[in-house]
């Protein structure tokens, strides 16, 4: 069967993409997975609605997305709280609702968090681009003609019918993620901590940072006390590859945490943000503010397994409907 048109675009809100959970592996070509920011609140939005966990979604920041549906969806908005609403009502999060043809949905301003998800069954048809369906904004390549959307598109869906039936289905409340202003991050040490000295270690780890403006997919500055790498030592160090949620010092002592349209940098990384804390940084924004905890890589792994033990439950669930 054919996809069907079933998202008109009336207003795009700041930046809105298409976006999957990126495409890894080719950062030795310059190219950047790119992808979600918070990939827990998509692969639950996607498991909600009856889709594969990566199927490709809308990444919604901040505001002023409005969408009119073409046809009956089975939908689902999950990660910071955007004041999702259906036509005049609110739009109740983290679980699986079906809109009617006609019904408008939009997104008024952020109560908690930065970006929101929405998964439709069926997942938004746009081309593969190095296996992935993500937008690289930069490069202008994946998503919806390699860019953010815009007053008039129109989204496909892959067999929406298909999903109707996948409706009022949600999220425990108590696995449901909460994004403070003051967002705890966990991290290890490494790979160049050696090349700070102990006592600015222990600054980093008892300090508050602000999030500045200066932030985006690409990265978080943060603003604070400066973390000075041990005197003697260069500015720069000869670039590298980079993951997400590695946290880069330049020679100013700011730290910036990097994100996903990243592969390559030239400055000490002093530690390198948990993955199971990775999905938080996608809900941090201006003004917020950051601590950092030191862990053991067993408590990062004991994270992580608890993260995706709610993600395996959530697929159990889908198995046995």
């Amino acid at each position: 069967m054919e996809d069907t048109k079933s998202l008109e675009v009336l207003a795009p809100g700041p930046l809105t993409t298409v976006q999957d959970l990126g495409r890894p592996g080719f950062g030795r070509y310059g190219v950047p997975p790119s992808g979600v920011l918070d990939t827990f609140s998509l692969r639950v939005a996607n498991l909600l609605v009856g889709n594969g966990e990566g199927e490709a979604g809308l990444e919604i920041t901040l505001m002023g997305l409005q969408v009119k549906a073409l046809t009956d969806l089975t939908l689902a908005v999950t990660g910071g709280d955007l004041q999702p609403h259906c036509n005049d009502a609110p739009l109740e999060m983290w679980q699986s609702l079906r809109v009617r043809r006609g019904d408008i949905l939009h997104f008024k301003a952020p109560r908690t968090g930065c970006r929101a998800y929405l998964a439709a069954g069926g997942g938004i048809c746009v081309p593969s681009v190095l296996a992935s369906k993500s937008t690289n904004s930069a490069s202008r390549f994946g998503g919806l003609e390699g860019r953010p959307l815009r007053k008039g598109d129109i989204l496909t869906v892959s067999q929406p019918q298909r999903h109707l039936s996948h409706t009022g289905r949600a999220l425990d409340k108590s696995m449901i993620p909460r994004y403070p202003r003051q967002c705890p991050l966990r991290l290890l040490f490494g790979p160049q901590a050696e090349d700070f000295t102990d006592t600015v270690k222990k600054r980093f780890l008892h300090s508050d940072f602000e999030v500045t403006p200066q932030t985006d997919r690409m990265g978080i500055r943060l603003a604070g006390p400066p973390i000075q790498r041990k005197k003697g030592l260069p500015e720069s160090i000869i670039s590298e590859g980079v993951v997400s949620g590695t946290i880069q010092v330049p020679g100013d002592g700011k730290p910036i945490i990097i994100l996903v349209e990243t592969v390559t940098g030239g400055y000490r990384k002093i530690a390198t943000v948990i993955s199971a804390d990775l999905p938080r940084l996608g809900q941090i924004k201006p003004g917020d503010r950051v601590k950092f905890q030191a862990v053991s890589l067993q408590q990062a792994l004991k994270a992580l397994e608890h993260m995706e033990a709610v993600i395996a439950r959530l697929k159990e669930e889908a198995a046995n409907l």
